[in-house]
This record gives C-alpha cells, sequence and structure tokens, in this order.
C-alpha cells in the first residue's frame, strides 16, 4: 500500500472527514467520459467502506446526480427526479449510462449541430433577407378576412 493510500485509508476520523469532503465536493471533470465519471465515483465509494463509513442508497444517488454538471444533465436530473418519492443508487447509475448511450447514438445517427437538425427538418439556418421569416405558405390567405369574418365559408359574425 502506497503513502497516499495509507493516508487516506486508515480509519481515523481525520481520514473519514477528507474522504467525505472530497465525495461531497465530487464533480465530473470536463472532457471526462461518464464512464470514467462513474469508475472515479465507485472509487470514493470503495474507499469509504474500507474505512467503515456507510452511506445511504439515496444520498449516493443525490451526490452522483448533483456531480453532474448542470449545463449537459440538468434536464437528465430533473426528468429522471420527476414524481418520486425516494431515489436508487442502482437506478440513478443505470439510467446515467443509458443516457450517455442514447446520446452518443443520436449524435452518430444524426449530427451533433443544431444546423444539421435544422437542415433535417427543411429549414435553413442562416437566415439572409427577408424572405417568409419561417412563416406557412397557408397564412397569407387569412391576411385578406374582414374582422368576424369566417375563415372557412367567408361569411361575416357567425363565428
Amino acid at each position: 500500500m502506497g503513502d497516499l493510500e495509507k493516508k487516506y485509508l486508515t480509519k481515523s476520523i481525520e481520514s473519514r472527514l477528507q474522504l467525505k469532503r472530497r465525495l461531497y465536493r465530487f464533480q465530473m471533470k470536463r472532457g471526462l467520459s461518464v464512464d470514467e465519471h462513474m469508475n472515479n465515483y465507485t472509487k470514493f465509494l470503495i474507499d469509504l467502506v474500507s474505512v467503515d463509513v456507510k452511506i445511504d442508497e439515496k444520498d449516493k444517488a443525490v451526490i452522483l446526480l448533483n456531480s453532474l454538471p448542470d449545463e449537459m444533465y440538468e434536464t437528465f436530473t430533473l426528468t429522471l427526479i420527476k414524481g418520486r418519492q425516494t431515489l436508487n443508487y442502482n437506478e440513478v447509475s443505470a439510467t446515467l449510462v443509458n443516457y450517455k448511450v442514447r446520446r452518443q447514438d443520436r449524435l452518430f445517427f444524426h449530427g451533433s449541430t443544431s444546423a444539421e437538425a435544422l437542415a433535417v427538418r427543411g429549414k435553413s439556418s442562416n437566415r439572409k433577407g427577408k424572405g417568409d421569416h419561417g412563416r406557412s405558405k397557408f397564412r397569407p390567405a387569412f391576411r385578406n378576412l374582414k374582422k368576424n369574418q369566417c375563415a372557412f365559408c367567408k361569411e361575416i359574425g357567425h363565428c
């Protein structure tokens, strides 16, 4: 066992405090994959178990969700917790891995830029000039209607 391992894996109060502090401050580092982040988190949990610190399953789940960057995982987190009374670490970690796989598939099959997504929908991401501003081709017919005129039969006042 190395010096660093000895320092953190002894069962003293100081080492427990240090490990818990690192766990509660644990954040996903930029550029790190979800798999690597989950591995690091699991290592923290194993280190805590080795010094007789027990973390509740709900707390493990909350700490994991809290460690994810908001800009990438806020919607995932909100969707996951919506309507739930409790969280389970195994469910949260499995859902996170599934989310990562779906996201990778989406990027692989659909491209990664919003311009590509707009092109697939038939709209241009480059809007030069005045053009039709994305309006439907059928709208101009409604412009010619008088006040209280029915759009279907063109009679006034029965709608």
